[in-house]
């Protein structure tokens, strides 16, 4: 994560060489996830406050370059989903999420102040779920290899930085021509299906206890909690779906001010001739 932000403040700096096209961006909002504990693709249920701080070159009136590092949560419980609730599973992750990518504005904002926009781009994000225990305690799942990672059937561990594809859009309003705010809905489709540390089958109890210890037993199957006579599923048997993976979004507000606003304007009249990226953007 430090070499790509890196990355990113070496940008803001080569692109600060133009700084009137260069623009601060402040977002606002909510995260959340959709995966085997939450199913449905996009709900303010089960959401959780989200902020960032990040950077849009002005490459013409209608493309602009985007970098952003957002920071938020995701969570998800069996216990608002009626027909997981026997499994009882629930989890809790930070997310850090740094995105590169372009901005699309349909119309061009300098002549409506109004304007509907797309973006796309690339981010690494990272995550590391973790569940509370019976006594209340925090305890990370990747370690305790719920469903086998590392050691069973070829199952891999996964990794706790990974490569997302994001994509969204939503409305810009120009209150002036130097600030302007976005109302933005940004999903990210992951490759993992472990964001919530749910994905295949139950492994054998007896093997689970002997690798990773009566923790990883007892928090990989918890509906021996809710005293209804249930009892750890056999070998086998259906955990989480592997079919699709798992996905996440920041949602919100976005305020945009350009950086030397006072000196990209005169009278009120934009320069448009030093506008573009950087040939080597």
């Amino acid at each position: 994560m430090k070499y790509i932000l890196t990355t990113i403040f070496a940008l803001v700096l080569l692109l600060s060489a133009s700084a009137q096209n260069l623009h601060l961006s402040f977002f606002g909002g909510f995260s959340n996830y959709q995966g085997d504990l939450q199913g449905k693709r996009f709900t303010l249920q089960q959401s959780h406050p989200a902020a960032g701080l990040g950077f849009l070159y002005e490459c013409s009136e209608k493309l602009y370059a985007r970098v952003n590092v957002n920071f938020g949560k995701v969570s998800g419980d069996d216990k608002t989903a009626s027909k997981n609730a026997a499994r009882n599973l629930s989890f809790s992750s930070p997310v850090t999420d740094v995105h590169a990518g372009l901005e699309y504005h349909i119309l061009n904002i300098y002549e409506h102040s109004l304007v509907p926009y797309v973006f796309a781009g690339i981010s690494y994000f990272s995550f590391n779920p973790s569940a509370k225990d019976t006594l209340g305690r925090t305890i990370y799942l990747r370690p305790l290899s719920t469903e086998g990672q590392g050691f069973y059937q070829g199952r891999k561990e996964y990794s706790l930085n990974q490569i997302a594809i994001p994509f969204g859009g939503g409305i810009k309003f120009a209150i002036n021509e130097n600030i302007r705010l976005a109302l933005e809905i940004g999903m990210r489709k992951t490759n993992t299906d472990y964001l919530d540390d749910v994905s295949t089958t139950y492994i054998d109890q007896a093997v689970l206890l002997t690798k990773r210890g009566p923790e990883a037993v007892s928090l990989a199957f918890r509906g021996d909690e809710l005293k209804t006579g249930l009892t750890y599923p056999a070998d086998g048997t259906q955990r989480g779906s592997a079919k699709s993976k798992d996905w996440y979004y920041f949602s919100g507000i976005h305020l945009n001010i350009r950086i030397n606003g006072n000196e990209a304007y005169s009278s009120g009249s934009r320069s448009r001739t030093k506008t573009g990226c950087p040939a080597n953007f």
